[in-house]
């Protein structure tokens, strides 16, 4: 490796892309290829990283297993950062074994953190901790270890572990400020700002009070009977009963709570139910089937009596408590995902909502006729985009948010 290379490597290292290109912009060599990609991808400039990096890999030659295994890594790297979640992770897997054999600790740690991080985007809770838990960052830089804080401290928050998420968030913040890094400072600090922001609302009486994470853990806790509208569902202390896929039910087991301890008017309950604000026999007879559907599922959590002008909720629990999404609408987990500035392209959010692209397609021109999100380059390389939720934290709406162990 030749002087300028070690120079570019230094100040990339550092975080210093501008001062990297200064030594390597004008070199079409495979090293110095790879170099501008790396630093292309720390300006943002992604789609030309991803290129960049694309034609080091083929300059290396055969007996280059190394050099082509980070760039694998490397681009596996701008892939995520562009929310690009279609590629299988074989090939980062192979690259990984390949650094590993040879004593390329750092790089390694980098590939298996790349796996995790993408698990973690696509909500697969349990697979992103047992990958974590094989991580190693002893003896390595601090931007590794701040790095792989971060990613315990997500998978934390998203199960809603607020203890932990701040012990792993300390010593993130600890590791990068060791690494000078301003950027990887920045997004530690970010990510403890969560911790103090709303993330959900407690309805009660018509009002709704902000709740921090640490709030709603407390609440999950107290064994009241929870309308989740967050991860639309019912909990009441260990037991949870999902109701995501049947959004009928669950907005009847809304209005029933939000009525609670009163009982709520069958007409209102088929306008929320249904639609409709003019109901004809079928639809009082399709709401007693859905009343007796839902009454089957809740059975443990709750009972269901009729009265005379309606139905009533009556929980095992002491409490009804609802609790709502600091955003509200079919869409908010859409909302969440592209909240984070993040371009994402259709087939990564249908991969991480574990929908059909054409349901997502549909929420996205709904959305972007209400101006609440955009969309930038046309066909396959048309991504979606955001501005950011100031104020308060979507973690919540995430996928597989909080799961029950």
């Amino acid at each position: 490796m030749d002087s300028l290379i070690t120079a570019a490597a230094r100040a990339l290292a550092a975080g210093d892309a501008i001062g990297a290109l200064k030594w390597v912009a004008l070199r079409k060599d495979p090293p110095a290829l790879a170099l501008r990609g790396i630093a292309m991808a720390q300006l943002g400039e992604h789609p030309r990283a991803r290129e960049l990096l694309r034609r080091a890999a083929r300059g290396f030659g055969a007996h280059e297993e190394l050099a082509r295994a980070r760039c694998i890594v490397a681009e596996a790297e701008v892939a995520l950062a562009m929310r690009d979640l279609d590629g299988s992770p074989g090939s980062l897997a192979a690259a990984s074994a390949t650094l590993e054999a040879r004593a390329d600790r750092a790089n390694a740690l980098q590939a298996r953190l790349i796996i995790a991080r993408r698990l973690l985007l696509l909500g697969r809770l349990d697979d992103a901790a047992a990958a974590l838990s094989r991580l190693d960052t002893s003896g390595l830089p601090p931007s590794f270890v701040a790095i792989a804080e971060l990613a315990a401290a997500e998978l934390a928050l998203r199960s809603l572990r607020t203890g932990p998420a701040a012990d792993a968030l300390a010593r993130a913040h600890e590791a990068a400020k060791r690494a000078r890094v301003p950027a990887l400072i920045a997004e530690v600090e970010e990510a403890q700002a969560v911790l103090q922001r709303p993330a959900a609302r407690r309805l009660s009486a018509g009002t709704g009070q902000a709740l921090r994470l640490e709030e709603v853990a407390a609440l999950l806790a107290s064994g009241a009977l929870v309308v989740d509208a967050c991860r639309r569902g019912l909990r009441a202390g260990n037991v949870w009963v999902p109701l995501a896929s049947r959004p009928v039910l669950f907005a009847l087991a809304r209005a029933l709570a939000e009525a609670w301890p009163g009982d709520i008017d069958r007409h209102a309950l088929i306008a929320r139910a249904f639609g409709t604000r003019h109901p004809n026999e079928s639809h009082r007879a399709r709401l007693r089937v859905e009343i007796g559907r839902l009454r089957a599922l809740a059975a443990g959590l709750a009972d269901i009596e009729a009265t005379e002008r309606g139905f009533v909720l009556r929980p095992k629990a002491r409490d009804v408590i609802v609790l709502a999404p600091p955003i509200d609408g079919d869409e908010a987990s859409l909302v969440a995902l592209l909240s984070d500035g993040a371009a994402w392209s259709t087939s990564a959010l249908a991969l991480a909502l574990d929908a059909s692209q054409r349901t997502v397609q549909r929420a996205l021109l709904e959305l972007e006729a209400a101006g609440r999100v955009r969309s930038i380059g046309q066909a396959r390389a048309r991504r979606w985009l955001a501005p950011p939720l100031a104020g308060f934290t979507t973690i919540l709406l995430l996928p597989a948010a909080f799961p029950l162990e």
